[in-house]
């Protein structure tokens, strides 16, 4: 958690982000009535300036990413997300033994713990 803090709290970074990482972490936040976590999310989501949005070239890149790396169906789309806006890193919660730290497109943090 407290990588995760640290990244939020850089005064130098952009956050970026997609309908992809909403999906993913708010709705099951949600479904579990987690409200510190859906208070958490809302607050990051409010503080983005960049969303990806292009949806095409989203799932081009994604498919190609998947194919070149391995990559499962939603880390393929984070990535492209994190491609088509041309960011700089893509922070995960992925161990560093999973596929998309395979990636060389796009630099791929992890935070887990």
């Amino acid at each position: 958690m407290e990588k995760a803090l640290e990244i939020l709290d850089a005064r130098d970074r952009i956050m970026v982000s997609s309908d992809f990482v909403k999906l993913e972490v708010l709705s099951k936040a949600i479904y579990h009535r987690q409200q510190e976590e859906i208070q958490f999310y809302q607050g990051f989501f409010a503080s983005c300036s960049v969303w990806a949005e292009d949806l095409t070239l989203i799932v081009q890149l994604a498919q190609d990413i998947a194919s070149q790396y391995g990559l499962g169906a939603l880390d393929a789309l984070h990535v492209g997300s994190a491609i088509s806006v041309s960011a700089d890193e893509l922070i995960t919660t992925e161990k560093l033994s999973k596929p998309i730290h395979r990636v060389r497109e796009v630099q791929v943090i992890s935070i887990a713990e």
